[in-house]
């Protein structure tokens, strides 16, 4: 089996590179200098010469706030940069996984979302990944959706390297309490991922690590394990106006996971614990 990983210098591509190498599967990791999203002839002249038998899509627009002045370069990588790598797959008869988000919902109320609930993306980032899973399934069958939250890794910026570096020069600080999801680290990601590309259990899922937790509660974790002296105040994310909206509740549900025989990542609290070992 050979794989083709975009996004690899990302946090998410780099550990999916990681782990199929880990694995001893034929990967290839590709950035947008070597993969743009935006050319669909280079596109096509680099999945004709590697061929790979599936394609793990983590590439995309993900700068939220900028999206809101700048939605023709989201949509065009994000939706147009999308629904070409999907037919490209569909020429070459590769599976494709397309990494999704939990901007697609609503983001209100208190409720686990299941995969097939309502769709009402509150901003021009979320829009845009849902029409990327749109084309993804207009133009393919052999297709995984996969939707996270919250992300961290090694290889990029994220909430706990930004809590770290506030640490050295903060005593306290006011965080979010009222915008409730799941952490996501993606070294445990990485590994379901390298599960379901070998599968054949298309569909759509959802996927972080266990649990659930406010903003502030993850900053408090964060502080406990890496043993800084920094006293969280809860704030309303009305404290923090941001250009796009926010979803409030960003709880997936991982009952699709059990369904299809996947196994849940572990708790956010034992993957915190992990990844300050790796930070070092």
């Amino acid at each position: 089996m050979k794989v083709l990983v975009t996004g690899a210098s990302g946090q998410l591509g780099f550990d999916c590179v990681k782990e199929l190498e880990r694995r001893h599967i034929a990967v290839r990791g590709v950035n947008s200098k070597d993969f743009p999203l935006t050319d669909f002839a280079v596109m096509k002249q680099y999945l004709l010469d590697y061929k790979p038998d599936a394609v793990i899509h983590c590439a995309a627009y993900t700068a939220v706030d900028k999206a809101e002045e700048e939605a023709a370069a989201c949509e065009a990588v994000n939706v147009i940069g999308t629904r070409n790598l999907a037919k490209l797959c569909h020429e070459i008869d590769a599976k494709l996984l397309y990494i999704s988000t939990d901007y697609v919902f609503a983001g209100d109320g208190d409720k686990f979302y299941e995969p097939q609930d309502e769709k009402k993306p509150q901003n021009v980032y979320g829009l845009s990944k849902l029409k990327g899973e749109q084309a993804v399934a207009a133009e393919l069958e052999k297709y995984f959706i996969v939707r996270i939250s919250w992300v961290f890794g090694i290889n990029g910026k994220n909430f706990i390297r930004t809590m770290l570096n506030l640490s050295k020069t903060h005593t306290e600080l006011n965080v979010v309490n009222d915008q409730i999801g799941s952490p996501t680290y993606t070294s445990d990601l990485a590994v379901l991922l390298a599960d379901i590309i070998q599968s054949d259990k298309y569909g759509i899922y959802h996927a972080t690590n266990e649990g659930t937790c406010s903003w502030a509660d993850f900053a408090r974790e964060i502080f406990k394990q890496a043993r800084k002296a920094v006293k969280v105040n809860d704030v309303p994310a009305t404290a923090y106006p941001t250009k796009a909206k926010r979803p409030y509740n960003s709880r997936l549900s991982k009952a699709c996971l059990d369904k299809a025989g996947f196994k849940r990542l572990p708790a956010w609290q034992d993957a915190v614990k992990r990844y300050l070992q790796e930070l070092g």
